[in-house]
C-alpha cells in the first residue's frame, strides 16, 4: 500500500470522528493566540490555558506585553517551562510587532518565521487558525509519532516530515490533518501504549499490522 492509498483509507475515518476540529488553545485576539502557541512549546494545551486564562485578563494586544515588565511576566508564565526564554521572546516578539509592522501580525510564513520565539509550527497554527491559510503542515509531537506510526513517513526531523506529508496529503487537507493527528494521538494512539486493539484506523496502521505479524 502507497502513503497516498494509506492516507485515502484513514482520513475519512479520522474525518468521520472528528468532523471539524477547533484549537485546543483558548484565545480571543489574534496577538494572543501568538503567545498561546509560543507557550505550548514543551508544554501541554491544558497547562498554556490555565496560565492564559490569568495573562490575557492583562495581555490582549503586543502593546500590552511592551508596558509589562519581563519579571512580571515571567511569573505569570513560570509553569509553562523554560519561561525565561519565553519570556525574552515574547518581550521581542511584541517590540518587532510593533515596530516593524505596525502593531499587526504578518500573514506571510517567511515574515512570521523572523519573529522571536516563532518557529515553522508556530507560524502554520497562527496562519491556519486566523486566517484559514495554508502554507505548510503543523508538526508537533504527536503529528510525529502519529505519521511514523501509521507509516506515512519515517523520519525524527519535523522539517522532514512535513516535507513528506505535503507531497500526498491535499493541500485543502494540511491544517486538518494535524488537528486530527492530536486528537487522536491523545485518544487511541498514546505514547507509551497505544489502543491499537480499539483503534478505529488499525486496519490501515502499519504499526499495527506489523504488531500483528510477529504475533
Amino acid at each position: 500500500m502507497t502513503k497516498k492509498e494509506r492516507f485515502k483509507k484513514v482520513f475519512p475515518i479520522l474525518k468521520e470522528k472528528f468532523g471539524n476540529p477547533k484549537a485546543a488553545l483558548e484565545f480571543e485576539t489574534p496577538y494572543q493566540l501568538m503567545v498561546a502557541v509560543i507557550l505550548s512549546a514543551q508544554c501541554t494545551d491544558a497547562r498554556v490555558n490555565i496560565v492564559t486564562k490569568e495573562l490575557f485578563k492583562v495581555v490582549k494586544e503586543p502593546e500590552d506585553i511592551r508596558q509589562m515588565d519581563l519579571e512580571t511576566l515571567e511569573k505569570y508564565i513560570k509553569s509553562t517551562g523554560f519561561y525565561r526564554n519565553k519570556a525574552k521572546n515574547i518581550k521581542l516578539n511584541a517590540e518587532m510587532i510593533l515596530e516593524k509592522y505596525d502593531d499587526k501580525i504578518p500573514k506571510e510564513l517567511e515574515k512570521l518565521v523572523e519573529l522571536p520565539g516563532v518557529g515553522r509550527k508556530t507560524a502554520n497554527v497562527v496562519l491556519g487558525e486566523l486566517w484559514n491559510i495554508r502554507e505548510g503542515i503543523v508538526v508537533d509531537t504527536h503529528v510525529k509519532r502519529l505519521s511514523n506510526r501509521i507509516g506515512f513517513v519515517k523520519s525524527e526531523n519535523p522539517e522532514i516530515i512535513e516535507r513528506e506529508l505535503m507531497k500526498f496529503v491535499p493541500k485543502k487537507d494540511w491544517f486538518v490533518y494535524s488537528h486530527y493527528m492530536i486528537l487522536h494521538g491523545r485518544d487511541k494512539c498514546i505514547a507509551r501504549s497505544p489502543k491499537c486493539d480499539i483503534c478505529e484506523i488499525r486496519n490501515y496502521c502499519k504499526y499495527n499490522l506489523d504488531n500483528l505479524r510477529k504475533e
